[in-house]
């Protein structure tokens, strides 16, 4: 019942989240119409949502609880997804419970820019696989869903554990997706 109440009351919150930037992580970026250019921009001070940040002591209630594991919840779909053992992994960790409005990339990922900047360790993959939780840059969220080749460079934060289905829970556009640490039984 906990766990159906703090899902309730972060989809009841997707309403005031909105991200007003957009990050280019494909080799071949779709260009809007209107643009000349496609370009990451820098959220702060964009009216970015409040996300909470890595050091605030507020986001964790007993950090010895933290588990490599968490659940991704994108509208009724439910995924299992681990997130690395790594500084950047245990940053993002630290920061959930949190809900994000992503944006539509390229047919192949969504997108958030966070308030603050998390570790990284960057390298290029190669392929990013279906269900590959990144970081683009220090600050940029990426939830990918679909496998293709990339010269970027990211810092891996984690996956979703059996991607099947991601493609269709995500759609077209944009979306909300809740980040929540799953209960230790």
């Amino acid at each position: 019942m906990r766990r159906i109440s703090i899902i309730l009351a972060i989809i009841s919150l997707t309403a005031a989240l909105s991200c007003l930037v957009s990050c280019n992580t494909a080799d071949n970026p779709v260009i809007p119409d209107d643009t000349e250019t496609h370009t990451p921009e820098d959220p702060e001070n964009n009216g970015e949502p409040d996300i909470p940040t890595v050091d605030d002591p507020s986001n964790n209630e007993n950090d010895s609880t933290l588990s490599n594991q968490i659940t991704v919840i994108i509208g009724n779909n439910s995924f299992s997804a681990t997130i690395d053992d790594s500084e950047a992994g245990r940053a993002f960790a630290s920061m959930l419970p949190m809900e994000l409005d992503m944006r539509e990339l390229n047919g192949n990922e969504k997108y958030h820019y966070l308030t603050d900047d998390l570790p990284t360790d960057s390298y290029r993959p190669g392929t990013i696989d279906s269900g590959d939780i990144m970081l683009y840059g220090s600050r940029c969220v990426v939830l990918f869903y679909e496998t293709f080749s990339s010269s970027y460079s990211y810092t891996r934060l984690g996956r979703i554990d059996n991607p099947d289905g991601l493609e269709a829970a995500l759609g077209n556009g944009n979306v909300t997706v809740a980040f929540l640490k799953t209960e230790k039984q």
